[in-house]
């Protein structure tokens, strides 16, 4: 079923891609490319000779669209007549038949792979609250530091023995979770550019800044964001906004303040999508949005880092 469904969505993707690639007038709005994913999101108008207003489809138009049977097969469409061709005619009962060539399906160099979520099922198709088909690319900064007394010297777990690492923490505002505050790679950006716009916005409130703060602002995160860092994880994200068809990848980078005296030069400042910002100490009792805890749980071992009072956990590792 959520294959049948697919071809469908796919087909109605392409189909909405073809047709606003041939007559578009823009309104004060950026190229085709640069738009994402609907035609109200730029305030396209598609010619009437393409597609016709709601009323329907002009007399003449569409017709070896709607033929039968499709060329190189003996598949027969489902009737589609003049007045319900247009997207924006409402029609609860259509039901389109489903096909794609075997010569297409055999996966050849100019056709498209299927989009399916490479971890599996999930029971939902269509994209969710995410914007592109396949991969979404996320960017997590996972900033650490020590935890230490008031004389500055670090804090070591009584059971462990090992030094307790804190990470900063923000609890999103759409689930009230606790999470790394990170954040969507913007077209063409690259992911260090990401990490540190997402931190300061999230964690810092850069976004509310007055000029003079931000060019303050920018001086420290640039010390933070320069010095050596580890590249944790880059992959699939079990995320709940997965679906078949849409899913979300991320790279989790730790960057650490091993002295503390860049962090304490900054305030932490919930902004944009966070709710909350604080200092988190890190341990196996941690719960996170989604993936986080086991990108936290790697910071911590490639850290050396407390994690679990169980000394057989702290052993094996992951």
């Amino acid at each position: 079923m959520a294959e049948r469904i697919l071809g469908k969505t796919l087909a109605t993707v392409s189909l909405s891609v073809a047709l606003a690639s041939v007559t578009v007038k823009s309104s004060g709005c950026c190229s085709i490319l640069a738009c994402r994913n609907t035609f109200s999101s730029c305030g396209f108008h598609l010619s009437s000779n393409i597609m016709s207003s709601s009323n329907g489809a002009k007399e003449n138009s569409h017709n070896k669209a709607r033929t039968s049977p499709y060329p190189g097969s003996k598949v027969q469409r489902s009737q589609v007549p003049n007045e319900k061709v247009g997207w924006f005619v409402e029609w609860q009962d259509y039901n389109p038949v489903e096909y794609t060539a075997v010569s297409v399906l055999a996966g050849p160099r100019w056709a498209d792979p299927q989009i399916r979520n490479p971890a599996g099922r999930t029971g939902l198709v269509g994209r969710g609250l995410l914007g592109r088909w396949g991969p979404n690319h996320a960017a997590d900064p996972i900033i650490t530091r020590w935890k230490r007394d008031g004389s500055g010297n670090k804090i070591t777990h009584p059971v462990s023995g090992k030094n307790i690492l804190q990470f900063v923490a923000i609890k999103r505002k759409d689930c009230g979770e606790w999470a790394i505050p990170g954040g969507m790679v913007d077209p063409g950006e690259k992911i260090s550019a990401t990490l540190k716009r997402e931190f300061g916005e999230e964690a810092l409130n850069s976004l509310q800044k007055s000029s003079a703060e931000k060019r303050e602002l920018e001086e420290q995160l640039h010390k933070l964001f320069s010095q050596e860092h580890l590249v944790i994880y880059k992959g699939y994200v079990d995320d709940p906004r997965n679906t078949d068809n849409a899913w979300m990848e991320t790279e989790a980078v730790n960057y650490h303040d091993e002295t503390g005296e860049i962090m304490d030069n900054l305030t932490l400042e919930a902004g944009d999508d966070a709710g909350r910002v604080k200092w988190v100490d890190i341990s196996d009792q941690l719960q996170l949005y989604a993936s986080h805890s086991q990108f936290i749980k790697l910071v911590a071992e490639k850290r050396d880092a407390h994690w679990s009072e169980d000394s057989e956990t702290e052993c094996r590792g992951l």
